[in-house]
């Protein structure tokens, strides 16, 4: 029976690709499945062999801390290069996406309080 390693919603190609080079090197038997065009499913790496999998979740598991630190490491560098981008140049580069996002907390803070502000009547 095939188990899930890794389910690929918001998971960026080169991580994927990444993944997919670990698993062969390891020579670990794997396969995908495809996305649903609607966004149901968002498509998997699945192992093929059940005795493989804690192997196979081991190395998952390397790779992602070391993907986190090499992610640190590009973003303090990006910072100390001042080639980060900030919360104004993101505002100057996509102005409606930003004040779609802020309109939505706004309207998740007013969602929470309301009950409150109800029973203060």
């Amino acid at each position: 029976m095939s188990l899930l390693l890794l389910n690929l919603r918001h998971v960026p190609d080169d991580e994927a690709d990444e993944v997919r080079a670990l698993l062969a090197r390891h020579a670990i038997g794997y396969y995908e499945t495809e996305p649903i065009r609607w966004g149901i499913s968002a498509g998997a790496i699945w192992v093929r062999d059940e005795a493989r999998i804690v192997e196979a979740r081991q190395l998952m598991a390397e790779y992602q801390t070391a993907r986190q630190v090499r992610a640190r490491e590009d973003r303090e560098a990006a910072q100390r290069d001042g080639t980060a981008e900030s919360f104004w140049q993101q505002v100057r580069r996509r102005p409606l996406h930003v004040v779609l996002i802020l309109i939505g907390i706004a309207l998740c803070v007013a969602f929470s309080l309301w009950p409150l502000l109800l029973s203060g009547r």
